[in-house]
């Protein structure tokens, strides 16, 4: 295994992945270069088709409603048959919504949780069996700094109780899978430039942002994939558990 090819003849499964410029999307880019078999989730099948095939032939697209536990399922299913193994998961499916406390429905609720939260139980759940056949695999989950330091950027109360739940279960997983070889770790990214915020943030605002991240900077999309290449590869064999924060500074823990 050269270091420039970490996951040489790997397969990996990415959640939410078809977005042009998301962070699904540039993780499938940084782990097909670096060896792996790409497999793109998302709910529209076309899209996460035609962005496996931007980043080679040997890449595919599945749809996968992760809100859908027989439709997790299915898409794995379909991976395995396509694949044969599934080494990597990155649970990068999400959504966001900014309001404030009091204007939280039942409806937009059960959607934010639904999405960031049980979304991660469902294709886990889905994945994890085929892990413990194999006897080892890498699972990657999607938090957020919102969930550590209470929101106040872009995503509403509730988001930030799916990413913090997300942590909670991640660590859960992580004590409970480890003696089947599987690793799980979290990401918590702090503001990063992609088309879900694009125009939401007004220059004032930016500058009053950029002025509590040290590195002075937002962060882009290849920031957090280097982050799930890290712990998706053997490099990251010991780690299991972690949060890796990927925020320039702007929450720097005691």
């Amino acid at each position: 295994m050269s270091e420039s090819r970490l996951l040489e003849g790997k397969v990996a499964v990415i959640s939410g992945a078809a977005s042009p410029r998301g962070i699904g999307m540039a993780t499938a880019r940084m782990f097909a270069k670096h060896g792996a078999k790409v497999a793109i989730f998302d709910l529209d099948e076309a899209a996460a088709r035609e962005a496996a095939s931007t980043i080679g032939p040997e890449h595919r697209g599945y749809a996968c409603n992760v809100t859908d536990r027989a439709a997790c399922d299915k898409a794995v299913e379909q991976v395995i048959a396509d694949f044969g193994v599934i080494d990597v998961l990155i649970n990068n499916a999400g959504i966001t919504q900014a309001v404030k406390l009091l204007d939280i429905d039942a409806q937009s609720w059960d959607r934010v949780l639904d999405v960031n939260l049980r979304g991660v139980l469902y294709l886990s759940q889905a994945v994890v069996p085929q892990m413990k056949r194999q006897g080892s695999g890498s699972i990657g989950c999607m938090s957020s700094v919102s969930a550590q330091r209470g929101g106040g950027i872009l995503g509403g109360p509730h988001y930030s109780a799916a990413k913090a739940g997300v942590l909670g279960l991640a660590k859960a997983m992580a004590r409970e899978l480890g003696n089947d070889g599987i690793r799980v770790n979290c990401v918590t990214p702090g503001l990063i430039q992609t088309d879900i915020n694009a125009g939401k943030i007004s220059d004032e605002k930016r500058v009053e942002i950029l002025a509590g991240i040290p590195l002075n900077r937002l962060g882009g999309p290849d920031d957090v994939a280097g982050a799930f290449l890290f712990l998706a590869s053997p490099i990251s064999s010991y780690i299991t558990g972690a949060v890796i924060d990927v925020n320039g500074g702007m929450l720097i823990h005691g």
